[in-house]
């Protein structure tokens, strides 16, 4: 068994992470001392590598819990698929060496070579990615809130669509002019209370749990961060520091 500090040094994820792995349910440790410490098998490293893996290929928290949870989750099978993946990525990689290695040997000559700039094409790649997150989620894809958000989903027209995304504008745009107050402030509070109310009614029952794990996406996959931030510099920092205190409240 190993303390969450030494699981810390040992992977490179943070003491703070891993509380909130826990919080959020991805990764609880398997024990706790008397003292209330936690304590981490073999087992729950090897889980939190696959964690990381996962991360790596662009998933968010909610999706990796799915599925890791999923009772037919083949582990084996994951990593051989997240491997060829990983080995694609390193093959741009080392092609973008290349092409700076070329001009610099090069340098003041013709910088309009094909070959330099096809090295920064990451079309296939993403085509892989996304092909097997597909896979990923239909294989794996089975929790009561995935299942729920597929349901309610599929039966939107695009004038339901439009009326859902205009409502998360305005949400956003709201918070956006609420920026000079504290995330606490009770105005702010209650965007946020629209904010889980907007998921509950539109996609799946956002429980707090779930609730506090987008807090953490909203600012540690860039993709969401860039959206919300479209609305307001640092907007997405903002949201996630306002949902999470009233994540904490709510516990009271």
């Amino acid at each position: 068994m190993y303390m969450i500090n030494e699981i810390s040094k040992l992977t490179g994820v943070s003491i703070r992470m891993l509380h909130h792995y826990d919080k959020i349910g991805l990764l609880v440790p398997s024990k706790r001392t008397d003292s209330n410490y936690r304590m981490y098998s073999d087992e729950d490293v090897a889980k939190l590598y696959q964690i990381l893996l996962f991360k790596e290929l662009e998933f968010s928290l909610q999706e990796i819990k799915t599925i890791l949870q999923d009772e037919n989750f083949d582990r084996e099978k994951a990593l051989k698929e997240q491997r060829n993946l990983i080995i694609k990525k390193k093959n741009r990689l080392e092609k973008i060496i290349e092409s700076i290695d070329d001009t610099i040997n090069n340098f003041g000559g013709n910088v309009m070579n094909k070959k330099n700039f096809k090295a920064f094409d990451y079309e296939d790649i993403k085509k892989h990615e996304e092909k097997y997150k597909e896979e990923t989620e239909r294989k794996y894809g089975k929790t009561d809130a995935y299942k729920e958000s597929k349901e309610k989903t599929s039966k939107y027209s695009k004038n339901d669509w439009e009326n859902i995304m205009g409502e998360a504008e305005s949400i956003y745009v709201e918070l956006s002019k609420l920026m000079d107050k504290e995330p606490s402030d009770e105005q702010v509070q209650l965007l946020v209370e629209k904010w889980r109310n907007h998921i509950t009614e539109n996609f799946y029952n956002c429980t707090i749990e779930i609730f506090r794990g987008l807090a953490l996406m909203y600012v540690a996959d860039e993709r969401f961060t860039k959206n919300i931030d479209k609305y307001g510099e640092g907007l997405a920092q903002f949201l996630s520091d306002a949902m999470n205190i009233y994540c904490d409240n709510y516990s009271i």
